[in-house]
């Protein structure tokens, strides 16, 4: 396919995929002329996956190119590619240096995965980019006096945990490596609002099944 129908096909402006073909994240078109080249199926998926990182992901250029080398590393597994795909997206907050509460969140992260038992969560610790976020969300909740104890996360690790699982198979259902990169970071950013939005739906039925039918205070 031309130029054109490779962004019709890929919802992709002509301008985009231009400069994707500069910065190096989509492979050259196969030359036709001097100054004309054709694409296939295989810049398609590529491109994909690019919009998933860059437009969806909100994945930095250069973020980017690490994942699309990773993907074309044969020394890598499926599990090390989708891993540096998810590792490259926006994490939220870092820990802060000054931050009295950091260090006791991070006794509580590691007592935390030391119960669950999450041993590659354990061998990477603050390298993953998870673990820091996590660090930061529970030393927030420290310094303004909120439960945050391993016994409090627990619950939230176990739902997490079958939500991975979930996870996994919905990617699972795409059968290149392209297309389970892309689905592991589109599904990752967009499912997030579907469980904000679930959970509270779930809070306001859990609080309606306990404070339904009290008597309104005067």
């Amino acid at each position: 396919m031309r130029l054109a129908e490779l962004s019709r096909r890929s919802g992709v402006p002509t301008a985009t995929i231009k400069y994707y073909l500069r910065e190096g994240l989509l492979p050259p078109g196969h030359r036709v002329t001097a100054t004309q080249a054709e694409y296939d199926e295989a810049h398609l998926r590529r491109l994909r996956l690019v919009r998933a990182l860059v437009q969806v992901g909100r994945v930095p250029i250069a973020s980017a190119r690490e994942v699309l080398t990773a993907l074309e590393d044969d020394s890598l597994d499926r599990n090390s590619r989708l891993g540096t795909a998810v590792w490259a997206l926006p994490h939220g907050p870092e820990p802060t240096a000054d931050d009295p509460h950091q260090e006791a969140a991070h006794r509580t992260v590691d007592a935390l995965l030391e119960r669950l038992g999450w041993q590659n969560a354990q061998e990477y610790g603050a390298e993953s980019p998870a673990h820091r976020m996590l660090v930061t969300a529970v030393s927030t909740l420290a310094r303004l006096g909120y439960p945050c104890g391993v016994a409090d996360l627990v619950p939230y690790a176990h739902a997490g945990r079958q939500l991975a699982v979930s996870d996994l198979d919905l990617i699972e259902r795409y059968e290149s490596p392209d297309e389970q990169l892309e689905a592991a970071v589109a599904l990752t950013v967009l499912y997030e609002p579907v469980l904000l939005s679930l959970r509270r739906m779930a809070q306001a039925e859990e609080s309606n099944r306990r404070y339904g039918q009290e008597a309104p205070q005067t």
